[in-house]
């Protein structure tokens, strides 16, 4: 079975790190936001394995959107053997790209 790497953009990245503040803000528990980080975590390194899932969105070539737990849309590319998560969105966060200035 072939692995894909996973790798998280700076934006991703950064998205992480705001909703485990936000969750941790809003549950006045940073055990309750590690834990919800965690399992955010755990399902992107599933992308390793079967990384082709999602809806095919039109915003940008190949790229796809998958849901986490409702409140997470979790945006990515499949290109030569990696999984490129290029944002993590909570709570009906929009996608936007760098030709969006409006």
């Amino acid at each position: 079975m072939k692995r894909y790497h996973v790798r998280l953009t700076v934006e991703a990245e950064a998205d992480v790190t705001w909703i485990y503040r936000f969750v941790r803000r809003k549950s006045a528990s940073s055990e309750v936001a590690r834990n919800y980080v965690g399992r955010i975590r755990t399902f992107l390194k599933e992308f390793e394995t079967f990384p082709e899932r999602g809806t095919v969105r039109d915003i940008r070539d190949g790229m796809r959107i998958v849901g986490f737990e409702r409140r997470v849309s979790i945006a990515f590319v499949v290109e030569n053997g990696e999984v490129v998560i290029l944002r993590i969105l909570y709570a009906g966060q929009q996608f936007r790209t760098d030709d969006d200035h409006s």
